[in-house]
């Protein structure tokens, strides 16, 4: 037996709640086309997002240390496939569809400069006056109109709840706009599952990177609950914390979030007794979210990587060099648009200088970045 499209949508209908998101009931593309034989819409999106040039370069893009600082340290890609796992395993738990949920979560960071949010926060400075920068929608830009893959459209093409669940992407530093999607109505199940499981990836991964580092260490972390909780069953009678042992912590605190996130979500669904994904989504309140005892335990974790990672020196370091790479590029390139490769200039007229400038910046690598400063800045090195 081949499972088909059709034996594939009629599998959601068994397994998904009503309130998902289901393939076959999505609104469509912007750009008509059939649909595969052996893959769901959602199924299709995934794998469109997974062959773009935005995608592969994650790989080279900050999450909070840079490129060099060392091949064990969280990148932009392994922080996207890790909200995506994340993801995952919230919406086979809450009934939610598994495919819409992955290709969110792999297309929610696509839009991200070179540099983390320092580069976001220098690139917007520097757009003031010509439409500000924002990374989520560059993200939506790139699957609109940036990526060229088909000769009958710009983007690619997805399908509209996936557009949805990007333009409704909200996390504490992630906010956009949602004009064009009835802005009346929440993100659907699938994308409030992405905003948090974004939100639970980065603060679990972050403070084992800062672990790692030697940034933070354990001592720093005492008084910090939600820590303590997972530390207690590990880190007994004062004994080192070796690799084995931080990578056990870090599991264990990922998991008492998760399995807060899906029983409180799970509550929250079933008070609201909604029947559809419409009802869910015009509910005055987000119903994927932690109990009150975990969120306050997970708002403390931040702030304390808020105060004592983010603005540890080393970082703060990286992120004045990564402003004044990208500033001097940027300055250099408006003021002489002719060094810019011949497929941006050709852009300019249409999309104007300033964000065409930031287009290209924004598409960069770390190293890139790095590479295409010395080449401007050294004159020791050829073109």
């Amino acid at each position: 037996m081949i499972y088909n499209r059709d034996y594939q949508e009629s599998i959601e209908e068994k397994i998904l709640a009503p309130y998902a998101i289901h393939s076959k009931n999505s609104k469509g593309r912007k750009y008509p086309e059939s649909e595969p034989d052996y893959r769901t819409c959602f199924q299709r999106d995934r794998d469109r997002v997974l062959h773009t040039t935005a995608f592969r370069r994650l790989e080279y893009k900050t999450q909070v240390f840079i490129n060099y600082e060392g091949d064990y340290y969280r990148t932009r890609l392994t922080h996207t496939l890790e909200v995506t796992q994340i993801g995952r395993t919230i919406a086979r738990a809450l009934g939610a569809s598994e495919d819409l949920v992955e290709v969110i979560c792999m297309a929610h960071d696509m839009g991200h400069p070179p540099f983390g949010h320092s580069g976001e926060s220098t690139l917007n400075m520097l757009m003031q006056g010509f439409g500000g920068f924002n990374h989520n929608h560059h993200s939506y830009r790139i699957v609109t109109e940036i990526e060229r893959r088909y000769p009958d459209f710009p983007g690619l093409n997805l399908s509209w709840e996936v557009l949805e669940g990007m333009v409704k992407h909200e996390t504490e530093y992630d906010k956009t706009d949602a004009m064009e999607y009835d802005p009346s109505l929440r993100g659907n199940l699938e994308a409030q599952i992405t905003n948090v499981a974004d939100e639970l990836a980065y603060t679990s991964h972050d403070l084992d990177d800062g672990l790692r580092s030697g940034i933070i260490t354990p001592e720093m972390l005492k008084g910090i609950e939600l820590w303590e909780m997972s530390a207690a069953r590990h880190l007994n009678n004062g004994c080192i914390m070796d690799d084995l042992t931080r990578h056990m912590i870090i599991r264990d605190l990922t998991g008492l979030q998760v399995t807060s996130m899906i029983n409180t979500s799970a509550e929250n669904i079933e008070k609201s007794q909604v029947k559809s994904a419409t009802e869910l989504q015009s509910l005055n309140f987000n119903v994927v979210g932690f109990d009150e005892e975990m969120k306050k335990r997970n708002r403390i974790l931040k702030d304390f990587l808020f105060t004592n990672m983010y603005h540890q020196y080393r970082v703060v370091r990286m992120h004045k060099k990564a402003e004044r790479i990208l500033t001097e590029l940027f300055t250099a390139y408006a003021n002489e648009p002719s060094m810019l490769p011949m497929q941006f200039q050709n852009l300019i007229e249409e999309k104007g200088k300033e964000r065409t400038i930031s287009d290209y910046l924004a598409g960069m690598t770390d190293r890139f970045a790095v590479d295409e400063y010395a080449k401007l800045f050294d004159p020791s090195l050829l073109p």
